[in-house]
């Protein structure tokens, strides 16, 4: 049954192998390519360079959050608390069910187009891009619904080996027939620090779920290294495609360029394949977190009816969701959850030295209660992080918003809670 209680350590059963594949499934995304496209205006090398630096640095805050459920058991909105208070959490775990479904909605959308595309040969059901929408989607929440189970590990482990194959396919189709000319292709200039937002702005949309899967891990080292590997390779595998696609072709839509050509020279399975399983790979973490983030506002719900709820909902908002908005979208997951978490790692790493009282993580009045259930400072700090980053974007300043806003909240927070109360447990 799932709950959100802390994983005692007798209970933890994943390995670093888990934790490879499970983050290598997560980006193996149609999405992903997309977003790799949108660096084309920096060129090939300075985009090149920004996904490389992009993942580097996203990559190593998402597992350092990832070290937090594994070292202590506990959900990624569990892990807020005791920055944010118990209840000051409520709030993060409202916008992260926001932005999991907005995800899930945004994955679904990109793989019932591109269902539509491949099936419009044969016509019919088949071409609409709806009817893909909802397969996809309940298969997708039928997936979230046996997380964890024996045979999820053993479906999960195949599905994610089967799209390896698959990508490697595509790399080759990629170059073959669409050929490599991207250094002579011209670019309009587009600030490399922005580019790096894009970039950074997609590992640190998984940052306010990853404990909750780490706090399944057997030891922490492996799952942290095993995170970081599985995501760094596959996601920047999947942004130089759509980077190079575009930069070639010209097309917006690099990945359902891919999969047409595919298509179009008799890999048509292979590239079904890898719209069906990768969306339900890589969104079904949507599901299922954002199931944990509601039990963390209310203990009274059942997960099973919130988990209905939430895919339900992500397959209603794919139906309508405007996906010229999806580059804005990205922005706003950094705008908020950098800062945010530029604050719960200051208090983790830098003030608690890694100690957190676990049976205290829920009591009214404890350590973690702090002004009505909020902790004010660190409010005030995200706050001033969010208010950096949506300065840098108004202004257009040509620095980024990610690096400042995780700083500047990291850095207040640091020095009004420093002094209060010595180690902070």
């Amino acid at each position: 049954m799932m709950n959100i209680r802390p994983v005692a350590a007798s209970e933890r059963n994943l390995n670093g192998i888990d934790y490879f594949l499970l983050w290598a499934g997560v980006a193996i995304s149609l999405a992903e390519i997309w977003a790799g496209g949108f660096l084309a205006p920096m060129g090939f090398w300075a985009g090149f360079s920004a996904i490389l630096l992009g993942h580097i640095i996203g990559n190593t805050f998402m597992a350092l959050g990832g070290v937090i459920g594994s070292q202590h058991g506990i959900t990624s909105m569990v892990s807020v608390r005791p920055a944010f208070g118990i209840l000051g959490s409520n709030l993060p775990a409202i916008l992260n069910i926001i932005q999991l479904v907005g995800w899930a909605s945004i994955m679904l959308i990109i793989g019932g187009r591109a269902g539509a595309m491949l099936g419009a040969p044969f016509g019919g059901i088949l071409a609409s891009s709806q009817f893909w929408i909802v397969l996809i989607g309940m298969g997708t929440l039928l997936w979230a619904l046996g997380t964890g189970k024996s045979i999820w590990k053993i479906l999960q482990t195949t599905a994610v080996i089967a799209l390896l194959l698959v990508i490697v396919l595509m790399s080759w189709v990629s170059i073959g027939e669409l050929g490599s000319g991207v250094n002579t292709t011209k670019a309009d200039p587009m600030p490399f620090m922005i580019g790096l937002d894009l970039v950074i702005a997609m590992p640190i949309s998984w940052m306010p779920l990853v404990a909750d899967y780490s706090r399944f891990a057997k030891k922490s080292a492996p799952a942290f290294w095993s995170t970081w590997w599985g995501y760094f390779v596959v996601s920047s595998w999947m942004y130089l495609l759509g980077l190079m696609a575009t930069l070639v072709t010209g097309e917006t839509d690099p990945g359902a360029l891919i999969l047409q050509t595919m298509g179009k020279i008799g890999f048509a399975v292979p590239a079904l394949i890898m719209v069906v399983f990768s969306t339900i790979t890589s969104d079904f973490p949507d599901i299922y977190s954002a199931t944990c983030s509601m039990m963390n506002i209310s203990k009274k719900i059942k997960a099973n009816t919130v988990m209905w709820m939430a895919g339900m909902l992500s397959i209603v908002v794919a139906l309508v969701f405007p996906m010229d908005q999806y580059e804005n979208f990205l922005l706003f997951i950094g705008a908020m959850f950098m800062p945010l978490f530029g604050v719960v790692l200051t208090d983790y790493f830098l003030l608690r030295k890694g100690s957190l009282q676990i049976e205290a993580i829920d009591t009214v009045g404890g350590p973690y209660w702090y002004f009505k259930g909020v902790n004010i400072t660190a409010a005030v700090a995200w706050a001033a992080g969010f208010v950096t980053f949506e300065i840098i974007a108004l202004m257009k300043y040509a620095v980024g918003g990610s690096i400042p806003s995780m700083l500047v909240a990291g850095l207040i927070y640091y020095f009004s809670s420093r002094g209060k109360s010595g180690k902070r447990l």
